[in-house]
């Protein structure tokens, strides 16, 4: 079970929402320097969904490792697990097939600009 937290735009609404990561990784790792251009616009439609769970308060940060073949991590506000399964497998790399992924529960324990 996920840590039960309240934060972002969710505290401003009073809702509890659960925290998740998915860690993503290329299915084919040669596509992190030399995607072909079915890769690279699923990976543009990839960032865009991202953009719009931000601008919903639901993303808390997301990024990569910038070594080759490394991978991502979404990490993000789901009502449950479910709901979280269903927003990963939803982004459209995963999808396509572009990207594996795989969600976890997760919670923040520290984050700049925040105390506790």
């Amino acid at each position: 079970m996920a840590a039960r937290v309240c934060a972002g735009c969710s505290a401003q609404r009073g809702q509890f929402v659960e925290q998740f990561a998915y860690v993503i990784n290329l299915t084919r790792p040669e596509a992190w320097s030399d995607p072909n251009e079915f890769e690279a616009g699923k990976v543009r439609e990839h960032f865009a969904y991202l953009q719009g769970y931000l601008s919903a308060g639901r993303l808390i940060l997301a990024g990569r490792v910038m070594t080759p073949g490394g991978f991502g991590i979404i990490v993000f506000e789901a009502e449950d697990e479910a709901a979280a399964q269903r927003q990963m497998e939803a982004d459209p790399a995963v999808a396509a097939g572009v990207m594996r992924a795989e969600l976890h529960p997760f919670r923040v324990a520290l984050l700049r600009g925040e105390t506790g």
